[in-house]
């Protein structure tokens, strides 16, 4: 998500109306603006941004992961040959996002860089 004159390391992003409800609706809305920030700075960084289409799915995925970083459910093994059009950018991004969470599966990884892959192709 992008704003003019807006820099990575400003403080936080005026987020989306719609993405703001989907926070204050999650079990815990000060980690999840927390790490829906970091993730829009961390893209921003990488010359990535959302449109906020793509902000309102990656918000849900977002607070989907900090429920089971907390409760230690665990996505379904993927494939990782699936993922090889993925660009290495936007594995590195997701990787980054997983260990940032912590307490997370491998396979969050390559689920979560598709929202990367997405926005860097204008998809």
């Amino acid at each position: 998500y992008h704003r003019k004159g807006m820099t990575p390391l400003d403080a936080n992003v005026e987020l989306p109306t719609e993405v703001k409800a989907m926070i204050e609706q999650s079990s815990d809305a000060q980690a999840a603006t927390a790490l829906v920030n970091y993730v829009i700075k961390l893209a921003a960084a990488a010359e990535i941004h959302f449109t906020d289409l793509q902000l309102q799915v990656l918000t849900n995925h977002l607070i989907e992961m900090l429920g089971r970083s907390k409760s230690g459910e665990q996505l379904p093994a993927v494939d990782p040959t699936m993922f090889a059009e993925v660009s290495q950018k936007s594995l590195d991004l997701a990787d980054q996002v997983v260990q940032h969470i912590g307490h997370l599966e491998v396979a969050e990884k390559y689920v979560l860089s598709i929202h990367f892959e997405a926005a860097q192709n204008k998809i």
